[in-house]
């Protein structure tokens, strides 16, 4: 069966198909304190993921959820029962008698994960049970090997099986993680961000048992391989059971961090998986789960929102929640208020102070035939008010009338944390900063801030990396990747992966030639981005196309293709790919007008590489394959789709002038048009100065789409 990415618009037939009667249930876990813990475990974000969650469910026009079928277990709302390992079992039990054949449960875990010596060693290949922490944690028990009123992934499977057997359709989300280290080089102003992985030691777990599990680890049979999610639908479903659907906020041997979401809430700590999923959810209601999947990845890279890499798995191309609304059309009902209009929606929407919004008379109507215009002047995560512009009142409002997103901007402003701490470093990169403030080479688009503001990337010296005169380059998390866990020592400080981050010396520069060779290493990383950032608003508007990955092994002394090597990729997930593998793409026009596809390959070291461009046909399939891993760079590199109707008799579109080198690690000194091209065009650093780009403006009709897959490049074997 071919794994396809189906464009976010492209589930109409599926929504068009006779719903069955059901009930649809939740059952929402959130653990934020510990008692038998020190305070400087517990968590704040929890109880805040439960308290979105629910509103959600219970808000949704779409997805009716009801209160009586909602069960809150979390410490932190009012009036709700904490979530103890005897509550949860009890909560699980009592579902499992309500729901019947047909009915849909969601399930949401949010809080600590920790690992344990796995009691059944044959069941994890790492040799390590996956732990979710109830309140009432106890310590580790010797004498059962087992860590006290721990939840673990066997018993969580056996808990949801009594759903599935019941024939409900499950959807789990596990907002913790299990395993992993962070090691920040550069703040990023998160205060009060926490992982949500607790090291086993914390419950008195012996170091020596940790390092025997993982000594009798079976280990991964391929490079190309991740660990087996905690918990997984078993290959072949049971007759009369229901459908599993687990999204993960990190792989097995990664961490996920709870943090101010959105950031100007300045006080309100969120799971950054459970916020981004349920935002994604809030602006493209009635994609699919691997739709949904596909665009928190790309949330996650646009906003540099985590390191960690989210996991998803089961029949992901079925509709989220089973059903629900499909057209992806940002508009909400308007309510009339003393002085401003009102809406049920806010910056879980996309909705922020400043928005723009057109007044309809009736959902149906187009955005030409607005009554008028309104502006955003306040927003929380479920609400927003807007002030009519041109002299409207509320009295020109009609009743039933509705407000629309009328563009969706694209931020093009690269912004760079300067570098913490004082020394010869940091004056060589303040004069530099000067220098390239004024020579006005970035435009207007750029701006440095301080350390710990929000950016785009950030500046860091390293006292302790190989070059510490050096002024390494790092994402907006401010993180210095840490190696492949097979490099790791269980117990001893993290290695660091400074071979993946490009850094520019200064004691063998000038201010001239160090604010020179910046400014270029930051025109090619804002180029690199604002194709990911154009992506990831482009909606896609009208278009259903499938598309695939697949990979082969490429024979460098016979020029070919390996026969017999093709194999679809699973583009829900991040696939990992080694030296000797190539990407190829698969697309099918199923519109009745022709599509130009272009495909760019994003590398992590900030490249930009022209694969291809072709026209298809209406019923025309396009099959190449296009790139071939190398063992010069290893990260996180982007796939990049891009799908534009076009004219019959017109050129191809050609976006190969997007083009650009890897940016090089170690540094010595060394016009735009209008509507889709244009927008690309501004892509660049050059003399345009226009922060924030509008897709709107562009022809009638489908709009073109970027679909963005990641792919991790890692070494081979041996």
């Amino acid at each position: 069966m071919k794994l396809k990415a189906l464009l976010l618009a492209g589930v109409a037939a599926m929504a068009a198909l006779p719903a069955l009667a059901r009930d649809n249930h939740a059952l929402l876990i959130g653990a934020s304190t510990y008692p038998a813990l020190e305070e400087r475990f517990w968590l704040k974000g929890p109880a805040n993921d439960i308290d979105l969650v629910q509103t959600y469910l219970l808000t949704n026009e779409s997805i009716p959820f009801e209160a009586a079928h909602v069960t809150v277990l979390a410490d932190g709302i009012e009036g709700k029962q904490a979530p103890t390992l005897q509550a949860i079992r009890d909560a699980f039990k009592a579902l499992a008698e309500r729901v019947q054949p047909g009915d849909f449960v969601y399930l949401h875990f949010s809080g600590h994960g920790s690992q344990a010596p796995a009691k059944d060693p044959d069941s994890e290949l790492d040799g390590l049970d996956e732990l979710f922490l109830p309140v009432d944690i106890g310590p580790w028990n010797d004498s059962v090997g087992e860590v006290e009123n721990a939840l673990v992934d066997d018993e969580i499977g056996e808990l949801i099986g009594m759903l599935r057997a019941k024939g409900a359709d499950v959807w789990a989300v596990f907002d913790s993680c299990h395993s992993g280290t962070v090691t920040r080089a550069a703040p990023n102003g998160e205060d009060d961000e926490k992982m949500r992985k607790l090291e086993p030691g914390a419950l008195g777990v012996p170091q020596a048992a940790i390092t025997d599990a993982e000594g009798a680890s079976r280990g991964l049979e391929s490079p190309r391989d991740r660990a087996d999610a905690p918990v997984a639908e078993e290959e072949e479903r049971k007759e009369g059971e229901g459908t599993f659907v687990a999204f993960f906020a990190a792989q097995t041997n990664e961490t996920t961090p709870e943090k101010l979401m959105p950031r100007s809430t300045k006080d309100r700590l969120q799971g950054v998986f459970t916020y981004t999923l349920f935002e994604t959810l809030a602006e493209r209601p009635g994609i699919t789960y691997r739709q949904l999947g596909q665009e928190v990845l790309r949330k996650y890279s646009v906003k540099n929102l985590a390191r960690s890499t989210p996991l998803f798995e089961g029949d992901l191309d079925g509709v989220v929640f089973g059903s629900g609304e499909t057209v992806d059309v940002r508009q909400w009902p308007a309510e009339k208020g003393e002085t401003k209009l009102r809406l049920r929606a806010g910056t879980l929407h996309g909705l922020a102070s400043g928005e723009r919004l057109a007044v309809l008379g009736s959902p149906a109507d187009s955005t030409a035939d607005a009554i008028g215009y309104a502006t955003v002047d306040s927003a929380t995560t479920f609400g927003a008010t807007a002030v009519l512009e041109d002299g409207k009142t509320l009295d020109d409002v009609p009743r039933g009338a509705f407000l629309r997103k009328v563009d969706t901007g694209v931020d093009m402003t690269l912004r760079v944390a300067l570098p913490e701490g004082e020394g010869a470093v940091h004056e060589a990169m303040k004069v530099a900063a000067q220098a390239i403030e004024g020579n006005g080479q970035l435009g207007g688009r750029f701006s440095f801030v301080a350390p710990g503001e929000e950016a785009d990337i950030r500046l860091a010296v390293i006292a302790e990396s190989p070059r510490p005169d050096a002024i390494w380059i790092l994402d907006g998390t401010g993180e210095v990747p840490v190696a492949d866990r097979s490099e790791q020592t269980p117990g001893e400080a993290p290695v660091l992966n400074f071979s993946s981050l490009p850094s520019v010396s200064t004691g063998d520069k000038s201010a001239d030639d160090l604010a020179k060779v910046l400014t270029e290493q930051f025109a090619h990383i804002g180029k690199a981005l604002n194709v990911l950032r154009i992506g990831a608003a482009s909606g896609g508007n009208g278009l259903s196309v499938p598309v695939e990955l697949h990979r082969a092994r490429f024979d460098l002394d016979a020029g070919a293709i390996v026969e017999g090597s093709r194999a679809a990729m699973d583009a829900g997930n991040v696939p990992r790919l080694i030296p000797g593998d190539t990407i190829g793409v698969w697309a099918q026009n199923t519109t009745d007008e022709p599509l130009d596809i272009n495909v760019l390959y994003v590398g992590a070291d900030y490249s930009i590489t022209f694969m291809d461009k072709a026209r298809m046909q209406p019923g025309g399939i396009y099959n190449e394959d296009l790139s071939l891993i190398s063992d010069e760079y290893f990260g996180r590199d982007r796939l990049v789709v891009i799908l534009s109707p076009v004219a019959e008799q017109s050129d191809v579109e050609d976006l190969s002038f997007l083009q650009q080198d890897p940016l090089v690690r170690t540094r010595a000194i060394g016009t735009g048009g209008e509507g889709f091209r244009g927008l690309l065009d501004e892509a660049g650093f050059g003399q345009k100065t226009r922060a924030a780009l509008p897709l709107g403006g562009m022809k009638k009709g489908p709009e073109p789409v970027i679909l963005q897959f990641e792919i991790d490049t890692v070494p081979g074997e041996g």
